[in-house]
């Protein structure tokens, strides 16, 4: 079944930018993920996503996408080169501007494995003072059967007659312009360099099995919104040898009903009444340590905001707590009985009904100016 085309599959144009394939990577790596999608191949669209992504999110895999498409370069110099006996630096030139594609590395060398990404929402809380907790991901894992051979118990691999193990056939073309050699990935072995005979009953030959493991994670306090923890060596497993990928928790929190963050900073809205206002008090303010006692000077004015010094969030590096700002919001009185609105008329006909400079400062001066014309 032929591939589609890796544009298609993230859903952006070919000259999308870096950030524009990164954001559509992201949202459909979440709708697709195993973990939380319920639609049907999920797991497969999310491979899908995962390597269209690998291929346009790096500048140099890209360009070869662009030129040769799935195929890679392959069949580059079919062409107009030169015959086969000025043919010597090809593969060094071929060398230099595909890093190292004219010469295929060993197909049994050791690879490490692919990275994994999860993501996981927390609690407001939870983020600030960080937890330790399990997830449970799908992630291959060698074959216990055949011990990632792909091979039947008692069987082996063996070295493909073909492509004599290297994974690539070469073809031989004459043009009008002498003897060209293609390499191609041998369709026999899959470019593995290896043939599986007796395929193991349990991995079908892949010498992958896909299980449900628990990892356990540490969520440092002090964690935000869209930061990452590594957690190294729980990605798929490397072949021939190689060292596994590594697995990266992609973080998400929930939004509190009376807290806003900003960075280590946590910031609030106090109520008071008029009164209180007016009078001044001592009131307790709720923090995410505890409730604190803070002291309302007579006169406060609604937008006045104090700050409670290392009542905020815990720095994610170690390097001390945030503070807490509270904006106070003086509550206009509503549903006044008659003796309240008595008391009013008669504490506005002590006040006086306009305000005073005093009580006001720079903002009386402006609307004198502007009740003036100035």
């Amino acid at each position: 079944m032929s591939k589609r085309d890796y544009y298609e599959v993230l859903g952006v144009s070919q000259d999308a930018s870096k950030d524009d394939i990164k954001k559509a990577y992201r949202k459909l790596a979440r709708q697709y993920h195993p973990d939380v999608s319920k639609e049907e191949n999920a797991a497969e669209k999310f491979k899908e996503v995962k390597e269209a992504y690998e291929s346009l999110s790096d500048d140099q895999k890209r360009a070869q996408y662009d030129q040769f498409g799935h195929e890679g370069p392959q069949g580059f110099g079919g062409g107009g080169f030169g015959g086969g006996q000025d043919f010597g630096g090809f593969g060094d030139i071929f060398d230099m501007f595909f890093g190292g594609g004219g010469r295929r590395r060993d197909p049994n060398a050791p690879r490490k494995g692919a990275d994994l990404q999860y993501t996981m929402t927390l609690e407001f809380e939870e983020a600030v003072f960080g937890k330790e907790t399990d997830v449970q991901i799908p992630k291959e894992e060698d074959c216990e059967t055949c011990d990632g051979s792909g091979a039947k118990p008692g069987t082996h691999p063996e070295t493909c007659p073909h492509c004599q193990g290297s994974g690539q056939l070469n073809q031989e073309q004459n043009t009008p312009f002498g003897r060209v050699v293609n390499r191609r990935v041998c369709h026999h072995c899959q470019g593995t360099g290896n043939l599986i005979k007796d395929k193991c009953n349990t991995c079908g030959g892949d010498g992958k099995v896909t299980k449900r493991k628990t990892i356990h994670i540490s969520i440092p306090a002090g964690i935000d919104e869209g930061q990452q923890i590594r957690v190294t060596g729980q990605g798929e497993p490397g072949e021939n040898g190689g060292p596994a990928g590594d697995l990266f928790v992609v973080i998400q929190v929930r939004q509190h009903e009376f807290f806003q963050r900003e960075g280590d900073h946590i910031f609030c809205e106090m109520p008071l009444t008029f009164t209180q206002a007016a009078l001044g008090d001592e009131v307790e303010v709720p923090t995410l340590h505890g409730k604190v006692k803070l002291k309302i000077p007579e006169g406060t004015q609604t937008g006045k905001t104090f700050r409670l010094k290392e009542k905020g969030v815990p720095n994610v590096r170690g390097y001390g707590h945030g503070d807490q700002h509270v904006k106070i919001r003086v509550v206009t009185p509503s549903n006044l009985t008659d003796r309240q609105k008595e008391l009013m008329r008669e504490f506005n006909e002590i006040a006086g009904n306009e305000p005073t400079e005093e009580q006001h400062g720079s903002l009386f001066q402006r609307f004198k100016r502007a009740f003036k014309g100035e």
